[in-house]
């Protein structure tokens, strides 16, 4: 089977000289685009005071209830104590992505 011929292609530009050419817009219009996220006013953006209150209650909680069951003082050693511990200090740490 034969080859097809090639085309000779006659080089040139594409594109007049000085690039292309845009239409200027008044400034007044602006076309939305998907990507566009508007700012969040700053009176948004303040936490109340009890966000922070909370996570530090609950990491100290967390962390008193951690050393007390180590050692032992209160009552005797619980796997349930520690995991109320480490619950309650990974509370304070999801609390603590809430503050502002």
């Amino acid at each position: 089977m034969a080859k097809p011929a090639k085309r000779r292609v006659q080089g040139g530009r594409t594109t007049p000289p000085g690039g292309p050419q845009r239409v200027q817009k008044p400034a007044t219009v602006r076309e939305p685009t998907g990507r566009y996220t508007p700012p969040i006013p700053s009176n948004v953006k303040v936490s109340p005071i009890w966000v922070p209150i909370l996570m530090f209650v609950f990491l100290g909680v967390g962390t008193i209830a951690i050393l007390v069951n180590y050692t032992g003082v209160i009552w005797n050693t619980s796997n349930w104590v520690l995991l109320g511990g480490l619950g309650m200090i990974l509370a304070g740490i999801v609390t603590a992505t809430q503050y502002h």
